[in-house]
This record gives C-alpha cells, sequence and structure tokens, in this order.
C-alpha cells in the first residue's frame, strides 16, 4: 500500500494486515446486514428491538432497571429512550417507575413482546447458525473469542468504547 508522503510517520498497515482488517469489515458489516434483513422478513423486527428484547426475555421476571439495560446494550441513553419509546407503541415493552430509585425506571417485555421473541429467535438462531457457526470450526470460533478477548480490552483502555 503507497503512503502519502504527508503521513510518512504512520505506520501503514502491511499487505497481510490490510486483508485482514478488510475481512474483518466485510464480515463485521455483512452479519450486520443479514441480522437485519432476517429478522426483517421474518419478523418484522430491527435487530434494535431483538437485542432490546433478548435480555429483558432472558431475566427472572421479564424485566430490567433501565440503566442496566443501557450498560447491557451499550448505547447512548437517548438511543433507548427512543427505541423504547417506539416498542412500547407496538405493545412489546412498558416502563415504570423504579420502586428503589426515585429516578429510574423498570423496563418490562410484555406478553406480546414474549411472543414476539419467541417467534423470532428461532429463524435468527437458524440464520446464525447456517450463515455463521457451520462454516467454523471449533477451532476457528475459539480463535474469534479470543481475538475478541484481546482487542476489546484495548478500546475499553483507549476509551473508544
Amino acid at each position: 500500500m503507497q503512503t502519502p508522503s504527508s503521513a510518512n510517520s504512520v505506520p501503514w498497515l502491511t499487505e497481510h494486515e490490510d486483508a485482514a482488517w478488510r475481512s474483518f469489515l466485510a464480515l463485521s458489516r455483512g452479519m450486520e446486514r443479514a441480522i437485519d434483513r432476517q429478522l426483517q422478513r421474518d419478523s418484522e423486527l430491527s435487530s434494535s428491538e431483538y437485542h432490546v428484547l433478548v435480555p429483558l426475555s432472558e431475566s427472572q421476571d421479564g424485566s430490567l432497571p433501565s440503566r442496566e439495560l443501557l450498560r447491557y446494550l451499550d448505547w447512548e441513553r437517548s438511543r433507548l429512550s427512543h427505541m423504547l419509546s417506539r416498542m412500547e407503541k407496538r405493545g412489546m415493552v412498558c416502563r415504570k417507575p423504579s420502586p428503589q430509585d426515585a429516578r429510574g425506571l423498570i423496563v418490562e417485555i410484555t406478553e406480546h413482546g414474549r411472543q414476539v421473541i419467541n417467534g423470532a429467535a428461532p429463524s435468527h438462531l437458524t440464520m446464525v447458525r447456517e450463515a455463521f457457526m457451520d462454516n467454523l470450526s471449533t477451532e476457528e470460533m475459539q480463535a474469534l473469542v479470543n481475538m475478541a478477548d484481546k482487542v476489546i480490552p484495548r478500546l475499553e483502555n483507549m476509551n473508544l468504547i
């Protein structure tokens, strides 16, 4: 890869590094698009709605404090607020005042929300398995986990996530 003359001090990616980086980006973007399309096609859900419903459906009583949901999703507060408003209108969740925190809210999955996630999960998991998991060996999956275990803490230390 050619380096611009004004940035000679920047350590440009080698051909091998560039191929790895571009492959990672293509895989990441491709899987995100596939997930979005599959959920919309099969369940009329956005991937964001699905990501909100999963932790709620997995919680013991179907509810989580909004702060905990925010941490789980790693979203900005405004994004979660907008998504919850949209999902409330669709009857998938409801928000209630927190009995422990006067300023906090509890987000609860509704019966309709449970039906939606229970209907969406099988075809979603089938797509994830067919498109991703079935193409990887156990060793390749572990290598992916190992890469994430190295890169994510680095991003956190750099205050990028």
